[in-house]
């Protein structure tokens, strides 16, 4: 009877501990798969409701980016690249990086017919129309490649079709996309930013200043169990697997356990620092000067955007 009347009030205590959670609402910048795997494996642990935080996880639509949901309060957090990041605050959005969950960049060029992406001066190469593209920009500048930039959509037929030359894709997503096709790629043909002086970090946690001013203690709390989150899909990366794949099917997602498995893999290794060698969760001041110097370099900002612009205050 004593079990009963204990395991009674465990629920209870556990219901009105839920009906006094702080409403979170967070939309990663994308739709559903393994790259903010994270995010959900601290929704199904419990580990937001842990943080007293009753979360909310809304996916971006076609008509309603993520940014817009947070410039609107329709959500209180996002994910960006640094990059991104730094263009918005710029433009007169104050944000603060709350986490950061990439320590490496993972934009590649993947050039057709093993040719060099640095060897096609003028080509055409796809660039997603929903920005992303900083600092690809930067670096053909910089390397005076005068390439032609190609609007596509968030798939690869321009460039499996060989209507382009090259395209922009992220070695933990579009990258595979092409190698499942069958088509054959050359090491030389793949151009790996972090591997040519442009290893910047890219996504991370953000909020508006003013909404982080006013909830400074819930944003700790939403970072730590995020934080938390990551982690554990580091140390259980096929439970996570399992996870990733019950959003993906909520949400109808075209994609398969094969792809969401290889992009699992990639987001947890940029995850780790190339210097500590160690999961840091930290954003790099030495990234912030590079990236910030470079896009003001090339005309993308008007001042530059420092460390402390970016972070608490």
């Amino acid at each position: 009877m004593r079990h009963i009347i204990t395991l009674t009030l465990i629920t209870l205590t556990g219901w009105a501990y839920h009906a006094n959670a702080e409403k979170f609402i967070f939309t990663p910048q994308w739709t559903a798969q393994a790259q903010f795997a994270g995010y959900y494996v601290a929704q199904e642990k419990g580990f937001y409701r842990q943080a007293g935080l009753d979360v909310e996880i809304v996916h971006p639509s076609l008509t309603q980016t993520a940014m817009n949901r947070v410039r609107k309060n329709q959500s209180h957090a996002t994910t960006l690249q640094l990059a991104q990041a730094i263009e918005i605050i710029d433009k007169g959005i104050p944000m603060v990086n709350i986490l950061q969950t990439s320590m490496n960049n993972a934009m590649v060029i993947v050039s057709r017919r093993n040719k060099n992406p640095l060897k096609q001066k003028g080509a055409k190469v796809g660039t997603w129309n929903a920005g992303f593209g900083q600092l690809a920009v930067c670096m053909s500048k910089q390397e005076n490649l005068d390439y032609q930039w190609i609007p596509v959509a968030s798939n690869i037929n321009l460039f499996i079709s060989g209507a382009i030359d090259a395209t922009l894709a992220m070695s933990y997503n579009e990258y595979y996309q092409i190698v499942q096709t069958g088509m054959t790629l050359s090491k030389e043909s793949v151009y790996r930013f972090s591997d040519h002086g442009y290893n910047i970090q890219e996504d991370g946690v953000y909020m508006t200043r003013e909404y982080y001013n006013k909830h400074r203690d819930q944003a700790h709390r939403f970072a730590e169990a995020s934080r938390k989150g990551w982690l554990w899909a580091a140390a259980h990366p096929e439970q996570t697997l399992e996870i990733v794949m019950k959003y993906v099917k909520k949400y109808h997602i075209a994609t398969n356990r094969p792809i969401q498995k290889l992009m699992l893999d990639e987001i947890l290794r940029l995850q780790i620092d190339r210097d500590s060698k160690k999961r840091e969760f930290r954003l790099r001041p030495d990234m912030v000067q590079q990236a910030s110097r470079m896009m003001l370099k090339y005309g993308m900002l008007s001042r530059e955007i420092t460390y402390k612009d970016i972070t608490e205050k």
